[in-house]
C-alpha cells in the first residue's frame, strides 16, 4: 500500500502532535475522512458477527486498569470447561457467526495442552479462532519454557488462525510499569506481532487511552505500529479505544467523544500502512460509533454476541446484526459483513 503524502512527506511524530493538539475538530475528521476515501474509496463499511469468549478470568498480571480478573481462590474465579465452550460455538454459529475472538487472563494452573485441545475444538466446529493477545503469548513461552516462535507454532498447528492486538494498553513502558507491571513490556508486544507476521498470521492492533499515558505517548504508540508494518505488513486494522474506568481499576476521567474522535481520526492519518481503522461503539455507544465513520473508520468491529472484559468495568452497549446494518446504512455507508481477515461474507 502506498504512503499518504502530506506536501510532499510523511507526518513525523512533531508534526502529528500539532496536528493533534492545535488542529480543528472537523478539519481533523475532514482529513482522516480523505485518508480513509483514499485507502478504502468505496462506500461499504465492514463489520463482523462473532462472539468473545474469555477462557479464564484468574489472572496473575493484576492489571490497575482491569476490572475482570480475579486470583485463584475467589469466589468469583472460573475456567472454562470444555462443555461450555462448545455450548458457547454452538450459539456463535446459530446466530451466524463466524468466528470467535478467544483471550484470557495469564493463568499459571493451565497447560499446553489444554489450550491445543480447546482450539482443536473451535476448529473443528468450523469457526475461526481469532485468539491468544501478546501478553499471553510472552506468559505461555514463559511459563512453559519455550520460545515465542515455539508457541505460536503449536497453537497454530492446533488452530489458531490470527492473534487480536491486546494487551497493548499505551506501548511505553513508562506507562506500562505504572499500570501492568506484571505484563510484557512493549518490545515484547511488538516480538510477539513481529514473529506472528512472519509465520503469515494476520493481527490487529490497539490503543487503550485516556489513563496516566500522554498525548506524545500515544503518538508514540501509534508510530511504534506504523513503523512495524511497514517492516511486516501484518496488521489488518488498528482499534483505538478509551479506558473504563470502573469501581474498582485505576481512577481517571474518563475521555469523552471529542478526545476520542480527535484520536480516531489521528490514527487514520498516522497509520497510511494499515488497511482499516475500526470504530469502537462498544465503548463510545452506537451515535458516536457512526460518527467515526465520518472521522476515518472504515469498519464497525463486531455484534459482540458475548463481551466480559469492558463490561465488567459497568459499560454495556450491545447490538445485534440487523442494528449494527441499520446504524451503517444512517450514517450514509453500505454496510458489508466479513471475516477476520476483512474477506467479504456477502
Amino acid at each position: 500500500m502506498g504512503k499518504i503524502s502530506f506536501q510532499g512527506s510523511r507526518l513525523g511524530k512533531e508534526a502529528a502532535l500539532r496536528l493533534y493538539g492545535e488542529a480543528d475538530l472537523l478539519e481533523l475528521g475532514s482529513l482522516a475522512n480523505e485518508v480513509r476515501h483514499l485507502l478504502n474509496p468505496s462506500p461499504n463499511v465492514t463489520y463482523t458477527v462473532d462472539r468473545n469468549i474469555n477462557y479464564t478470568n484468574v489472572c496473575v498480571s493484576r492489571c490497575g486498569f482491569c476490572a475482570f480478573w480475579r486470583p485463584p481462590e475467589h469466589p468469583e474465579a472460573y475456567v472454562l470447561d470444555l462443555e461450555t465452550l462448545e455450548s458457547k460455538c454452538e450459539e456463535t454459529l446459530s446466530l451466524g457467526g463466524t468466528q470467535v475472538l478467544y483471550q484470557g487472563g495469564l493463568n499459571p494452573f493451565l497447560g499446553l495442552s489444554w489450550h491445543l485441545e480447546r482450539l482443536r475444538l473451535m476448529r473443528s466446529m468450523g469457526l475461526w479462532v481469532h485468539g491468544f493477545s501478546p501478553p499471553e503469548i510472552i506468559f505461555m513461552a514463559k511459563t512453559w519454557g519455550m520460545s515465542v516462535r515455539e508457541v505460536l507454532e503449536k497453537l497454530v498447528d492446533a488452530g489458531l488462525g490470527s492473534i487480536p492486538g491486546g494487551g497493548a494498553e499505551i506501548l511505553s513502558d513508562r506507562v506500562r510499569r505504572a499500570v501492568s507491571p506484571l505484563k510484557c513490556s512493549s518490545r515484547e508486544w511488538l516480538q510477539v506481532m513481529r514473529e506472528a507476521h512472519l509465520l503469515g498470521l494476520k493481527t490487529t492492533a490497539t490503543m487503550m487511552f485516556g489513563h496516566i499515558e500522554t498525548e506524545e505517548e500515544r503518538v508514540d504508540h501509534i508510530l511504534a505500529i506504523r513503523s512495524l508494518q511497514d517492516e511486516t505488513g501484518g496488521f489488518t486494522a488498528f482499534i483505538p479505544w478509551p479506558y473504563q474506568p470502573g469501581k474498582r481499576t485505576l481512577r481517571a476521567r474518563k475521555v469523552g467523544p471529542v478526545t476520542y474522535l480527535r484520536t480516531l481520526a489521528l490514527s487514520r492519518i498516522l497509520l497510511d500502512n494499515v488497511p482499516h481503522i475500526q470504530a469502537s461503539w462498544v465503548t463510545q455507544g452506537p451515535q458516536i460509533g457512526q460518527v467515526a465513520l465520518h472521522f476515518g473508520a472504515d469498519d464497525m468491529g463486531s455484534t459482540m454476541i458475548e463481551e466480559n472484559v469492558v463490561a465488567s468495568a459497568g459499560v454495556r452497549f450491545k447490538v445485534s446484526e440487523s442494528e449494527i446494518r441499520e446504524l451503517i446504512v444512517k450514517a450514509g455507508f453500505r454496510p458489508l459483513k466479513r471475516d477476520v481477515l476483512y474477506r467479504p461474507l456477502e
